[in-house]
């Protein structure tokens, strides 16, 4: 079958590990079953699997990718949940990875799964739609709608736009009825999220006209001490990712004497994805999709997301 694997670890040409060709059908063990992807989505941690983060050089090759969307062996059309655990939550289990982590992975013509982590795809959202659904956009629902701890009409200052998630959260946040404030440093990029439901937008690190009752919180160093500082007291960061640096000044003088919440999400369980399809089914919301390509250019979407320039998400398609 056709694939687009993790061959070589370079940390600073991640694409030169990018190969792109045939592999052996997936191998499936007890209690799992097989999909025929139809679409997967990417995401940076399948640039950063290129580049050694996450993952050791004993697991290549590894077939990358963790979202897809198609159709199982009973020929229903499905969703794949991307966390491979034990538990009621499975994002709680110490044990717990993602596909192509151990795993070969979604960015082929057919992925091994186990059965419980195929979740009916309704039939309001296409495959396209559908595969952007079980990283960036299940990460954003769980921020939002369990993590945040936020009754409808409250503020959510958003850090960064032009990422799946930072999209995401502003789509989500808006069918959510949350008033959604954006930072981001290209304007082009802070008018696409006006356009997407943003209630206002400011550059990075702007003084906000008053303070928020929470954070969402992907960039990490660069962005931290405007996130502090954004907040009412008793306000609440959620953190999904530091991509600019995990190490920030923590300011605990800030957090203590504000009585400041950080708390930490990781993607998000198989009941709560089946609940995000349900709610775009419901609301309308869609995924913002910057760019769809065959599987077989999955390289461009590699180089474009290296180079910053997407704005949604990168959606590979496979077969017809």
């Amino acid at each position: 079958m056709f694939a687009v694997t993790a061959t070589q670890i370079h940390p600073d040409n991640p694409l030169a590990g990018l190969t792109l060709g045939e592999r052996p059908d997936p191998e499936v063990p007890g209690g799992w079953t097989t999909v025929t992807v139809k679409a997967a989505s990417l995401n940076h941690h399948d640039l950063w699997t290129l580049k050694g983060v996450g993952i050791r050089k004993d697991r290549l090759p590894i077939v990358l990718g963790c979202d897809a969307a198609g159709i199982d062996e009973d020929g229903n059309e499905v969703i794949v949940h991307a966390v491979l655990g034990e538990g009621a939550d499975e994002t709680l289990d110490p044990r717990r990875s993602l596909l192509s982590e151990v795993h070969d992975g979604t960015f082929a013509e057919r992925v091994a799964v186990p059965r419980r982590n195929l979740v009916p795809k309704p039939a309001a959202l296409g495959f396209t739609e559908a595969a952007c659904l079980p990283t960036a956009w299940l990460t954003a629902y769980r921020m939002l709608f369990d993590r945040a701890g936020l009754e409808p009409g409250s503020t959510v200052l958003v850090q960064g736009a032009g990422g799946g998630v930072a999209t995401a959260l502003i789509v989500l946040g808006r069918a959510g009825g949350y008033r959604v404030w954006v930072t981001g440093r290209s304007e082009e990029k802070r008018a696409r999220a006006l356009d997407l439901g943003a209630d206002r937008v400011f550059e990075s690190g702007a003084r906000l006209p008053e303070r928020v009752d929470a954070v969402m919180e992907t960039v990490g160093q660069a962005t931290w001490d405007h996130s502090l500082k954004a907040l009412r007291p008793g306000g609440r960061i959620v953190v999904s990712g530091a991509t600019s640096g995990a190490a920030p000044p923590a300011d605990l003088n800030r957090v203590f004497f504000l009585q400041l919440s950080v708390v930490g999400s990781t993607m998000g369980t198989r009941d709560q994805l089946g609940r995000l399809a349900r709610f775009l089914e419901q609301t309308g919301a869609r995924p913002v999709i910057d760019r769809v390509l065959p599987l077989t250019e999955a390289r461009e979407g590699f180089a474009a997301m290296e180079r910053g320039e997407l704005f949604g998400k990168v959606v590979f398609t496979v077969g017809d």
